[in-house]
């Protein structure tokens, strides 16, 4: 990403959830998303809320790590790219990922996470 896509400010429903997710608040996180939101990571694929939940709750639980927002893109109107730099004790210590957001009015309908 290019610097200047640094100072792109993502919608509400994104930062609170990205807020909430980096606090470990998986009830504040789950309530951005729609009821049949679908997430994807590492080629697991979660749908519904109970499911997403579940996987906010327990991802990455047996590792520690920081993260920092490293870039924001907007491809266009309803989709927003995230990129989050993770440093921890997980296998190979450094991750570069993109969540992908996709947004129907002021829910979370889709995150991609690769």
């Amino acid at each position: 990403m290019t610097s200047s896509e640094h100072s792109i400010s993502v919608p509400h429903p994104i930062r609170t959830f990205l807020d909430a997710h980096g606090a470990d608040d998986a009830p504040a996180a789950i309530r951005c998303f729609s009821p049949d939101a679908v997430v994807t990571d590492q080629g697991e694929t979660f749908r519904g809320t109970d499911a997403i939940l579940r996987f906010l709750r327990d991802a990455g639980s047996e590792y520690t790590y920081t993260s920092e927002e490293t870039g924001t893109d907007r491809p266009d109107h309803e989709h927003w790219v995230v990129a989050i730099r993770l440093v921890g004790d997980f296998p190979g210590g450094v991750a570069d990922v993109r969540y992908r957001f996709t947004l129907d009015d002021d829910r979370i309908t889709e995150l991609h996470i690769g």
